[in-house]
C-alpha cells in the first residue's frame, strides 16, 4: 500500500476507535482536570502560607500581577526554610499521587483502544455506519477496571522513569542556560537550548506513547517493551514521522482556534448585558478544549496502535527479514 494511503488509512482508523470508545475521552478529560485541581491546592496554600509569613492578606497578594506575584513568593519561601520545606513536600506528594492516578487511567484508556483496534472490522474501508461505529468500541466498566488494574505497576514504573527523564532535563536545561549566561553569551544561544530542551521532550513523549502502546498490545514489561519500540521505530519511522507531524499539526490547529475563541468570549465581555453570559461560554469552551485535545490524543493512540500491530504482524509471520533483528516479538508470537 503507498504511504500517503497507509497513512490516510491508518489516521482514519484511529479517529474512528477513538470515537466508538468515547468513553475513555471522557474519562481522561476528567482525570486530566482533576490532576490540574490536585496540583492547584498546594500552589494555592503555598500563597496563603507566605501571605501569613509576610503578615499581608492573601487576597491583596492574590491581586499582584503574576510576575509580582511569582517573585514575592519564591522570595518570602527562600526567606523562610521551614515553610519551603513544608511547600514543597505538599507540591511533591500531591504531583507524585496525581500522577499515579494519571498513569492508573492511561492503562485502562490506552488497553481498551489496543483491544478495540485489534477486535474491530475494517471499519476505515467502508461506509461509515453508525452501527459499525457502535460495535467497534470496546470500553466496558468491567474491562477498563480489569486492565487498570493488571497495567497499573508498568504504566507507574514507566511514568516513574519519565518524570526522572523530566527531571534530569529540566535540570540540564537550566544549567546550560544558566552557564550560557554567567559566560555573557547572548539570548540567541538560550533561544537555541530552549528550541532544543522542547525537541528533546517531544521526543521523549512519543517515545513514552509509543512505549505504553507496546505494554497493553503485548502484556510485556517495561524492559521487554524497549527493544521492541526501537526495532518498531527502526522500521516503521518513515510513518510515525507523518502521523506525528499530522497530529501536531492538528494539536497547533486546535491550539491556535482555542486562542481566538478566547479573544472573542474577551470582547463579549464588554458588552452589556451579553456579558453575562462570557463565565457560561467560557466553561462551555473549557470543556470543549480539554475533550478536543483529548480525542486528537487518543487518535493518535489508535492510528500507532494499528502501525504497530501491521509491524508485529509482519514480523512474526516472517515477512520482515532478517526476523532476527526483532527476536522479543518474534518469541511473543
Amino acid at each position: 500500500m503507498p504511504h500517503r494511503e497507509l497513512l490516510k488509512s491508518s489516521l482514519k482508523r484511529g479517529a474512528l476507535m477513538a470515537a466508538a470508545n468515547w468513553h475513555v475521552m471522557l474519562v481522561q478529560a476528567t482525570g486530566d482536570s482533576l490532576f490540574k485541581v490536585l496540583v492547584a491546592v498546594p500552589i494555592v496554600g503555598g500563597i496563603f502560607l507566605v501571605a501569613l509569613v509576610l503578615g499581608t492578606e492573601p487576597v491583596a497578594l492574590m491581586s499582584l500581577e503574576w510576575r509580582e506575584m511569582a517573585a514575592t513568593t519564591v522570595a518570602a519561601l527562600l526567606s523562610h526554610p521551614v515553610v519551603l520545606v513544608a511547600f514543597l513536600l505538599a507540591v511533591g506528594v500531591v504531583g507524585v499521587g496525581g500522577s499515579l492516578f494519571v498513569f492508573l487511567l492511561k492503562a485502562g484508556t490506552v488497553a481498551v483502544l489496543v483491544r478495540s483496534e485489534r477486535e474491530a472490522e475494517p471499519i476505515e474501508d467502508a461506509p461509515l455506519h453508525i452501527e459499525s461505529l457502535v460495535r467497534a468500541g470496546r470500553f466496558s466498566v468491567d474491562f477498563f477496571i480489569e486492565a487498570s488494574g493488571r497495567l497499573f505497576p508498568r504504566f507507574a514504573r514507566l511514568g516513574l522513569i519519565l518524570m526522572a527523564v523530566y527531571g534530569a532535563s529540566v535540570a540540564a536545561y537550566l544549567g546550560l542556560v544558566m552557564a550560557s549566561r554567567s559566560a555573557g553569551e547572548s539570548w540567541g544561544m538560550t533561544a537555541l537550548f530552549t528550541a532544543g530542551f522542547v525537541a528533546w521532550i517531544t521526543v521523549v513523549n512519543l517515545l513514552y506513547l509509543l512505549t505504553q502502546i507496546v505494554l497493553a498490545a503485548d502484556d510485556c514489561t517495561v524492559a521487554a517493551a524497549a527493544p521492541r519500540v526501537i526495532a518498531f521505530l527502526r522500521h516503521e519511522r518513515g510513518m510515525v514521522i507523518r502521523v506525528f507531524l499530522v497530529i501536531l499539526a492538528l494539536v497547533v490547529g486546535a491550539t491556535g482556534a482555542s486562542f481566538v475563541a478566547a479573544g472573542l468570549l474577551s470582547l463579549i465581555a464588554f458588552v452589556p448585558f451579553v456579558g453575562l453570559a462570557v463565565l457560561p461560554l467560557q466553561l462551555v469552551a473549557w470543556v470543549l478544549r480539554a475533550l478536543v485535545f483529548q480525542y486528537i490524543g487518543l487518535t493518535s493512540v489508535g492510528t500507532y496502535v494499528q502501525l504497530y500491530r501491521r509491524f508485529a504482524a509482519q514480523v512474526v509471520e516472517g515477512r520482515l527479514k532478517p526476523a532476527s533483528a526483532y527476536p522479543a516479538i518474534v518469541r511473543a508470537g
